[in-house]
């Protein structure tokens, strides 16, 4: 198989690609400009980033027969994004309007070698159980939000938070496999040779 490249730095994605399989992969992250136009969807952003962040590792890689894999995730509360939180007071807020409600995990996911690029998008719903103040304070000390789009991890101790998912669970860390495998084969590389 031709490099692998994952443009990202994100410690999970890289531990999701080697449960999907894919040890052999060079880590890859250009900086791109993540701005984008409020108008789009939370799909259209997701997808658009995550092409971005691709065609940036592309040309930083310079070797057209890599496969280079990119994906930007972000958690949406009725369209409203919730990106990372800058204090804790911000990473409160965002666990109480996550409080007893449904938000959707978009993730973004682009492949390019050579010619051929494709770019798709994955949507999972996640169910918080009401929160008392105290289990959020609790929780934002332990550190763990303060990294993490929406202010929480699943895979971590806010797992203890969720009642329910409707999607690809993978979709919540970062890299939706079954979005990821299904593509990977129109690339032509085998997961289960």
């Amino acid at each position: 198989m031709n490099r692998m490249i994952l443009a990202s730095q994100s410690p999970r994605r890289r531990q999701l690609l080697a449960q999907a399989g894919l040890v052999d992969f060079e880590i890859l992250s250009p900086s791109v400009d993540e701005s984008y136009d409020p108008a789009l969807s939370p799909a259209e952003i997701v997808r658009a980033l995550s092409r971005r962040k691709a065609e940036a590792a592309v040309r930083q890689g310079r070797d057209l027969e890599a496969l280079v894999i990119a994906a930007d995730t972000m958690v949406f509360l009725d369209d409203l994004r919730l990106g990372k939180p800058h204090s804790q007071q911000e990473a409160f807020d965002m666990l109480t309007a996550l409080s007893g409600r449904t938000h959707e995990v978009l993730t973004g996911l682009t492949l390019i070698r050579g010619g051929q690029a494709e770019t798709q998008s994955d949507a999972t719903s996640v169910e918080f159980r009401p929160l008392s103040d105290q289990e959020k304070w609790s929780y934002i000390r332990t550190g763990e939000p303060m990294d993490k789009a929406g202010a929480y991890g699943v895979q971590g101790k806010a797992a203890l938070f969720v009642t329910g998912i409707r999607g690809d669970y993978f979709n919540v860390m970062g890299l939706p496999l079954h979005l990821l495998g299904r593509m990977l084969s129109g690339f032509g590389v085998e997961l289960f040779p």
